[in-house]
């Protein structure tokens, strides 16, 4: 289940919990965050290729990259036994932004997205058949956990991909991580 935590950025041992699907999408909506819950249109296997689950979900897949001039699309797969884990979780865990928005929807699993807004921390649980748009620009890092299981559809505008700009701050570090808040 899908679930929000809002903090102030300065107090990470407090926060607002939401878990009602339509509370969440509001309060991220208002921070300016798409966030939508999607369905296969074809029966997926756990060992579905990348072209099968882009398949499965082509019609909404091709909406997305109407509407934000899209050009390219991928499926990114990271599970505990991948010997690079640590390295790339390590690579996503300081803050950041993208000069283009960062779609992911998760097809399988979970990962946990920190979106830095209004002097305010939004820590959303993505979990399987939750799409999130972050923004150019927002704030934000990523923790897949210690033992991480995901597979998630990506979205670029740029043909080269997935390129971050590190803000510098450290404030990922004073936050709860996966692995603690599980």
């Amino acid at each position: 289940m899908s679930q929000l935590k809002i903090y102030e950025e300065d107090d990470p041992s407090h926060c607002e919990v939401l878990e009602d699907f339509a509370e969440i999408t509001a309060c991220l909506s208002a921070q300016g965050l798409r966030f939508e819950r999607w369905e296969a249109h074809q029966p997926l296997q756990d060992d579905s290729s990348p072209a099968d689950i882009i398949a499965a979900y082509q019609a909404p897949v091709d909406q997305l990259m109407q509407e934000g001039g899209f050009q390219s699309v991928d499926v990114v797969s990271l599970t505990a036994e991948h010997p690079d884990k640590a390295e790339l979780r390590a690579k996503f865990l300081s803050e950041h932004t993208h000069s283009e928005d960062e779609i992911r929807f998760f097809v399988d699993g979970c990962g946990l997205f920190y979106i830095h807004a209004h002097h305010k921390v939004y820590a959303l649980l993505c979990e399987k058949g939750d799409l999130l748009n972050v923004p150019a620009g927002t704030q934000h890092w990523f923790d897949m956990g210690s033992q991480p299981f995901f597979k998630c559809i990506r979205l670029f505008t740029s043909p080269e991909g997935w390129a971050a700009d590190l803000t510098g701050s450290e404030i990922a570090q004073r936050f709860p991580t996966l692995d603690e808040c599980s």
